[in-house]
């Protein structure tokens, strides 16, 4: 695999198709040309009888990939030129064909792994994660929701445990990651060339590969995060994290009232519908009526302006608080839906 300008580095090694983000100074943020190169040689390599197994990881030390590239998708739609909705479309669809994809699909979840990213490696048939790696689903801090099919996981997750990490961001460890259902197994970090070399050989793998269980953090604070993001309510929500004893709750109180009260309650909604949704398509579906929705107010463009070009962190967000957003605003959110 030569290193060049390419966004997405291709190898063929044995029989095995690999794949490597290339955008390492970004933490390789997803633009459209990515999601069309991996599109285009996905399908071609379902059909291609000499590729037994794809392979999925990222260039850098840094991580697998930090989400999509926001930053351009919100000067597109300040400037009139982007497609939003468009990017997402496609999007979705990528994460929808790995979903539903019918040879082995292992992703190395290594370093950081966020939003996109999480689309483009959780819907894999063996999602790997190591010593290193750190999930989050971080869109309600920008204005957005966690999207590309998360929900399917997240609604599922232990508990509430999932409710926790869609409203709030927050991040957590590989080990969280398979508690929380987005990963299979635990490998160490420099495993990755003999794992490679075993797919490469038309080996099959599975999660023995690696620990299945390894002890995980989140898990242990189920106690608060099942008492208070229980129900449909985010402002009792909220006060529950406020008024609850353990220090770990109040400071999840402190991180969702700074999130954009709009995607809060918009995020709530979605991962209560999304846990009667049957499949990860039924999902993006519904992603993407949502994304489409939220890119025409002005919360999108504000937080990622706060939060990754003036980086001074201090969102004007249009609602002051989660009181002021109404059930009408969120239901309008999932028109069609």
């Amino acid at each position: 695999m030569s290193d060049d300008s390419d966004e997405v580095l291709v190898a063929v090694e044995g029989s095995l198709g690999r794949l490597r983000l290339n955008r390492p100074r970004a933490i390789n943020a997803l633009t459209p040309g990515m999601i069309g190169t991996l599109t285009t040689l996905l399908e071609g390599w379902a059909v291609d009888e000499r590729i037994t197994a794809v392979a999925l990881d990222g260039a850098g030390e840094r991580g697998l990939c930090s989400g999509a590239d926001v930053r351009a998708i919100r000067a597109g739609l300040l400037d009139g030129t982007g497609d939003a909705t468009g990017f997402f479309r496609a999007e979705y669809a990528l994460n929808a064909l790995i979903s539903g994809y019918p040879k082995p699909y292992v992703a190395l979840m290594d370093g950081i792994v966020m939003g996109g990213g999480i689309g483009l490696s959780a819907h894999g048939s063996l999602r790997l994660v190591t010593e290193r790696t750190r999930i989050a689903m971080p869109e309600t801090g920008i204005g957005l929701f966690p999207d590309v099919g998360a929900m399917f996981f997240l609604s599922r997750a232990p508990g509430e445990l999932g409710t926790h990490l869609a409203l709030t961001g927050s991040q957590a460890s590989g080990a969280d990651a398979i508690a929380v259902r987005f990963a299979d197994t635990l490998v160490d970090s420099g495993s990755w060339p003999a794992i490679v070399a075993r797919l490469a050989s038309g080996e099959a793998l599975d999660p023995s590969v690696g620990r299945t269980a390894p002890a995980a953090a989140l898990p242990a604070e189920r106690g608060w995060i099942d008492r208070c993001y229980a129900g449909d309510d985010p402002v009792a929500i909220l006060d529950a994290l406020r008024r609850a004893p353990e220090p770990a709750a109040r400071e999840a109180g402190t991180v969702l009232a700074a999130r954009s009260p709009l995607s809060v309650a918009v995020t709530l909604a979605a991962i209560r519908r999304a846990a009667g949704l049957g499949s990860v398509p039924e999902v993006l579906a519904q992603d993407l009526r949502i994304a489409t929705a939220l890119m025409a107010t002005p919360d999108f463009a504000e937080g990622v302006r706060a939060v990754l070009v003036d980086k001074d962190h201090q969102p004007r967000w249009q609602h002051a608080s989660l009181t002021e957003v109404g059930r009408a605003e969120v239901l309008a959110m999932f028109a069609g839906a």
